[in-house]
This record gives C-alpha cells, structure tokens and sequence, in this order.
C-alpha cells in the first residue's frame, strides 16, 4: 500500500495547515508575518545586507494603495497588505517560474488566499476593480524594487512594469530592515488595520 504525500505543514504556532484544503481556522497572523519575513523577493539578487522580503514588500504595496487611493475602505488596505500572504507557505516565485509551473501555482495560491481573506473578515475574492488597483500599487513596488534593490534600470523597469508605475515611484525609497524588524512592522500594521475594521 503507498504511503499519501503529506500536504500539510506545522507552523510555528503550531497549526497544522493543509496546502490542499486550507481553513481559515489554521491562520494565524503571527505565522503569515515570521514566514514572509524571511521570503526573500527577486530570489535574493538584491543589494544589500538582508534581503528584501516579501513581507516589506507587503507593507510598502499597502502604503502605495493607500496613497492612490485614499478613500478607500481600511478592509481594501488590509487586502492589499495580504495581498502576497499565501507565500509564507509557497515561496514567492518569480514571474518567469510561475508561467512554467501553469495553473496549478495559482489554483493553490488562490485557496490560500481564500482561507487568509476569511480568517481576516476579508470577501474570499475581493471585487475585480480592488484587485486592479492592488495590482497596479504592486507594479509601482517592483519598479522601485527592480530600479533600487535589483540592478535594472530604469528604462528596463518601465518596459516591465509601466510607465504609470515609473511615475507614480518617484521620490519613494526603499529601505531593507533584519527579519525581526520586518515581522513585527508587519503585525503591528496589521493590527492597526483590523482595529479600523472593527
């Protein structure tokens, strides 16, 4: 008899979440926090002496939102805050693996983002036109990442990312911070938020 693959992992807070069939009860934002913390974005090639996260990365796609759009509701800042959150249990692959692994990345990322969204009191798939926008907040963090932290320049950022995101980058900086540094912004602006919500 074959053994099942185990689909699931231990989380340091001791949920046990299962990659296959998540649940917003195996959700803990601790977790999301420490694992993005220490997600390197760009596979690590970037400058510096710690990588650049995904969890900082998080923090600045939330405060690009928020200066975009400035009138929306705090649920959609959350959201663009979480909007990377399934990669503390998958990694963050760049655009080039996730095209080779096709649609079974984003049939689990999608899971994952459901069960998040919940947990959070969060819509499991938030409206088209919020997703746009976190999208386009998104482009202008990896222009500034690609220009800043990745070696591109800044001709070759805007051919990938947009001109709308070159424009909107200008006069923000990035700053790389430890891990820990990273994990507690994260959970201290993710409080503040769910507070606003409630």
């Amino acid at each position: 008899m074959a053994s099942q693959n185990r689909a699931w992992q231990r989380m340091l807070s001791g949920r046990r979440l299962d990659l296959l069939d998540p649940t917003p009860m195996d959700i803990e934002v601790e977790d999301i926090a420490h694992g993005l913390a220490f997600v390197a974005r760009w596979n690590g090639q970037t400058r510096g002496d710690h990588a650049y996260s995904v969890a900082e990365h998080s923090l600045l796609v939330e405060e690009i939102f928020g200066r975009q759009h400035p009138e929306a509701p705090v649920k959609w800042r959350l959201a663009a805050l979480l909007h990377d959150a399934p990669e503390y249990v998958i990694g963050d692959m760049i655009s080039p693996v996730k095209a080779a692994v096709g649609p079974s990345y984003g049939a689990l990322d999608d899971r994952l983002t459901a069960a998040i969204h919940i947990r959070f009191g969060l819509p499991a798939q938030i409206p088209v036109k919020v997703k746009r926008q976190i999208k386009q907040a998104d482009k202008v963090s990896a222009w500034l990442e690609a220009v800043q932290l990745a070696g591109f320049s800044e001709a070759e950022a805007t051919r990938f990312f947009g001109k709308a995101a070159a424009e909107q980058a200008q006069g923000l900086t990035l700053h790389l911070r430890e891990p820990k540094v990273v994990r507690e912004a994260f959970t201290q602006r993710h409080a503040q938020l769910m507070k606003a919500m409630s």
